[in-house]
Formats: structure tokens, sequence, C-alpha cells
């Protein structure tokens, strides 16, 4: 049996970082410390004045029969902005700097592949570091789990990302091996608006040069929608996640419903490569998704 593995995250504030891996299926422990610095056995307040070189950071031990390596990443990277220097939330310092630092050699092609997909997607480096671990020394008691034990502490991160997470797994764990893919975008529909709250959540597929529309939870909407044309049929022919915080601002928005007032259409990728259906949820208010939305919406799709 494959041993257990660790790698480490520095991700701004550790209490919400460490707080948010110790949901992940396949994650056997969390420790929040501090990593990659330049004294021994620091204490908070030292690392707190920036002249340790120390990054708060999360040592996350997992077995990787259960979650992969790339898995891991792909979650570590929905949590950060990996282009702010130095900066996570409204947190800032040297110690807030994200990092992906590894003790395994072996590991480090495979964060390379995760950066190089993130890079490629930004259209520019990030500002993540990539390093060995040179030193970790897990942090003060009063740290560990510090948010299992204040519930309502300070967390940088948003809180639908702990949604997120659980809905994404969930719908692996239901879809299972269904072969039908309209039947797993209907329940797949169905657990998004379930669990979400939002106005409309549906599929559209492809057919042709139409999206025709597939399962859906809400209104009655739309049967077709041209090639390049709305919110769906711009996703569609960019091949990229769309997000639109006023619906009316959008240069030939079609109207399906009076009362969507924003939107975002992810596009979702068939087993050739090529676009198959599109993801479009609507909600009654402006402005209510962006990219933490987009990130995971994106890796819902990936197991729809």
């Amino acid at each position: 049996m494959e041993q257990g593995k660790v790698i480490y995250f520095a991700g701004g504030c550790f209490w919400g970082v460490e707080h948010f891996f110790k949901g992940v299926d396949g994650v056997r422990e969390c420790v929040p410390g501090y990593a990659n610095g330049r004294t021994e056995n620091p204490s908070y307040e030292e690392v707190y004045t920036d002249t340790t070189g120390h990054a708060e950071t999360v040592k996350v031990s997992y077995d990787p029969a259960r979650v992969s390596l790339q898995t891991l990443l792909k979650l570590f990277f929905t949590i950060i902005d990996p282009l702010a220097l130095n900066r996570q939330g409204h947190d800032t310092g040297t110690r807030y700097r994200t990092g992906v630092f590894y003790a395994a050699a072996e590991d480090r092609p495979v964060i390379e592949d995760a950066f190089r997909q993130v890079e490629a997607k930004l259209g520019c480096k990030t500002v993540t570091e990539l390093e060995p671990l040179r030193c970790f020394f897990p942090a003060e008691e009063y740290h560990q789990d510090y948010l299992g034990k204040h519930p309502d502490g300070y967390c940088h991160l948003p809180l639908k990302s702990f949604r997120y997470l659980r809905l994404w797994q969930d719908i692996a764990l239901f879809l299972g091996e269904e072969p039908d893919p309209v039947a797993r975008m209907a329940n797949a529909a169905a657990l998004i608006s379930e669990r979400m709250k939002f106005f409309w959540t549906g599929f559209y597929r492809v057919s042709g040069d139409v999206l025709v529309l597939g399962p859906f939870q809400g209104e009655a909407a739309c049967f077709r929608i041209p090639f390049g044309k709305g919110v769906c049929g711009t996703a569609w022919k960019e091949k990229r996640t769309v997000v639109v915080p006023d619906v009316d601002a959008f240069p030939g928005h079609i109207a399906c419903s009076s009362s969507s007032r924003s939107e975002i259409v992810v596009p979702f990728f068939g087993p050739d490569g090529e676009i198959a259906a599109v993801l479009d949820i609507d909600s009654d208010k402006k402005a209510a998704f962006d990219e933490v939305d987009a990130a995971w919406l994106e890796l819902i799709c990936g197991k729809v």
C-alpha cells in the first residue's frame, strides 16, 4: 500500500488554509506553521515582524490513493490570488506570500505542470513561489485547528469556497460511474441549485450549430441559442468561462427571464476535448459571480 505523502501550501493566513484542506477527502492531517525562513523555531510574534523570512504555511498530509497531488494543487489555486505579491485578502506582508513547497523531488514536475496550467489561463506568470521545503516549524498550539475551536474567527477565504468544496466532492460521489451524460447533468444541476440557491441553473447542450436546452432548475427558458450569440453562445465560441455582472450591459444578451440580473456560463468539455455543453447559472442580483465561482464551477464541470 502506498504510504502517505506531504505537501506544504502557503496561502495567506494559515487559519483558513488549514480549515479548508481539513475538509478535503483524502487529507489525513493539516498542521499550520512557518516555512522557508532564516530562523529556527520562530514564534508567531517574530514571524509577524516580517524579519524572519518565514511564510505562514500549512503542512498537508494526504493519502495519494484517495486524493492526488494534482487535485490538491487545483484546489490550492482556487483559494489564492496567484498574482498578489505578499498579500492575500486584507493581510499584507511577506509572511502572507503564496507558495508551494515540496519535500519529495519527484513532486516537482507535477507542481510545475500545475503552475503552467494556471499561468496559461492567466496569460502571465504568477508570483506564487515554487521551491523545495527548506524548513518547517509547527505554529503554537493555539493556532492549531483555530477555526475549528473558533467557528466565528477571522478567515480571509470567502465562505463560499467551503460550500463549493463540499458541493464539488458530493457531486463526484453522487454521480459516481453513471454513464449517461444527460442524467449526470440533471443531477448536477439539481445539486448545484439546492446547495447554492441560484436563481437558475442548467445546461445547454451542443447540437450542430446551436445550443439546445438541457436539464435545468428554475423558470422556463430559451429552447435554442445560436453559436456565438448571448452569454452562452459566447462562452461556447470563445471556449472560456464568461462572467457577466450586469446582463443588461452585455451586448446581445438573450433574456430568457426578466428576473435575471447577472450570469456566469462555464464550458463543459466532452471526452474528445471539444465543448459538449455549457453550464449556465443566473442570479436575480447584480454582480453575483466572481473568479471564485468561475474556478469552482469549472472544477465541477470536470466532474459532470
